[in-house]
């Protein structure tokens, strides 16, 4: 059986786990997959570099080739390339794979520059390279489930999503001084939707965006920064270090969206307070909606005037029919694989779709759209909460482009 020889650019905390004690990263995703192998890793950092070989000596493969220039990595006879960097090097790398003829698959995160979204749009369709964006949260099952909801009719016709990334990370930000975390950069000179996909990426998918369906505009406020500097006031390790940082990056930040054919999105960022993590996905439609938070599904026949939410708390385990066979098949081992089985559901459908020359489910055009709220967000917040237009990086082809979803989601007659 071939493997698709994949190479890593990027081999920090998402890359193979570099930094954590309980994770393999993407890369261990890939080890464990009998269709690929990693055969060369790309890092600025020798002890990352060091890190990634030894992880990958320890599945039984063999060492792969190790370089800190990722235009050397390119040209050493890999299929495909993930890329795990911090965010400001996706494009450039993204760029560099397709003039190559690589296939590429970048990490997620926004981007400040619709610039480098349209760089990105005019490579494509310029080399035809394969291009695939990892969100992963459009491979998790809440989020399958609400698609296979609306796919199936049971929801109706959905009028309004939302949307959260809500995961308290002011460790992770502040860490970065010593762990060279992209973050703490990100927030000290940004206040923005600076991590919209997570949330936005399946929301878009439901709502046929780039199929049919386009972001029109949005609008974004963000509140006044004071979390991370309480944080670091009180933090012993960082408080000499970074106790005179001010940041730019405001503690909530919400955005609205509109889309052509009528629906409106609420996005919200929540990462330098106290808090549970949340993705908050909700779908609201004409029959019914559905609520990640609550893992409810509530349709409009219930007696909505005599019905708590609480009686409807996990409501959403009556519609297991509704999951796609991976999510219905996935085992304990590919669970712990990293972030609940998503990873490694995603991963292996994109090694899957590079061996079969399949498209790619979340292509460039979903990329740069989803991406470029980051730096839509940064414009309306600047004058004072305005709205901003959204660009059509499809250049009009949205009207006739097919759906693809993630995953083939079943038909329940």
């Amino acid at each position: 059986m071939r493997k698709v020889k994949v190479g890593f650019v990027g081999l920090g905390q998402r890359g193979c786990g570099h930094g954590l004690s309980n994770s393999d990263g993407l890369m261990g995703n890939v080890l464990n997959n009998p269709e690929a192998e990693v055969v060369a890793i790309c890092d600025q950092y020798e002890e990352r570099l060091d890190f990634a070989e030894k992880l990958i000596l320890s599945k039984g493969a063999p060492a792969p080739f190790k370089t800190t220039d990722y235009n050397e990595l390119i040209k050493g006879g890999v299929d495909a390339v993930i890329v795990s960097t911090g965010w400001s090097m996706h494009v450039a790398v993204a760029l560099a794979c397709m003039k190559a003829g690589v296939t590429v698959a970048i990490e997620v995160g926004g981007t400040h520059s619709i610039e480098d979204c349209w760089k990105l749009v005019d490579c494509y369709e310029q080399t035809q390279t394969p291009f695939m964006f990892l969100e992963n949260c459009c491979y998790y099952k809440d989020e399958l489930l609400a698609t296979s909801l609306v796919r199936n009719g049971v929801l109706g016709d959905v009028s309004f999503c939302q949307g959260y990334y809500c995961h308290d990370l002011r460790e992770e930000i502040a860490g970065g001084i010593d762990t060279h975390h992209y973050r703490l950069n990100e927030y000290m000179n940004h206040n923005c939707e600076n991590y919209p996909t997570h949330e936005l990426g399946p929301i878009a998918k439901i709502l046929n965006v780039n199929s049919g369906n386009r972001f029109t505009k949005l609008v974004s406020m963000s509140s006044k920064a004071q979390g991370m500097k309480q944080y670091i006031a009180k933090t012993d390790k960082y408080k000499d270090r970074l106790g005179n940082v001010d940041f730019k990056q405001g503690d909530v930040t919400t955005t609205m969206i509109q889309c052509e054919n009528g629906e409106t999105i609420f996005l919200k960022l929540d990462t330098t307070l106290p808090r549970l993590y949340e993705r908050g996905v909700t779908v609201s439609g004409t029959k019914g909606f559905y609520c990640q938070t609550t893992q409810a599904v509530v349709l409009e026949d219930i007696d909505h005037e005599n019905t708590s939410y609480k009686q409807v708390f996990n409501s959403a385990d009556n519609y297991k029919d509704y999951l796609p066979d991976d999510w219905r098949t996935i085992t304990e081992e590919q669970i712990k694989a990293g972030h609940g089985g998503m990873d490694y559901i995603m991963l292996k459908h994109f090694i899957r779709c590079v061996k079969e020359g399949r498209p790619m489910p979340i292509d460039v055009y979903d990329a740069v759209s989803w991406m470029s709220v980051t730096a839509l967000s940064e414009q309306s917040i600047k004058m004072g909460s305005m709205p901003v237009e959204c660009p059509d990086f499809t250049r009009g082809k949205y009207k006739n482009r097919k759906t693809i979803d993630v995953l083939d989601l079943p038909v329940i007659k």
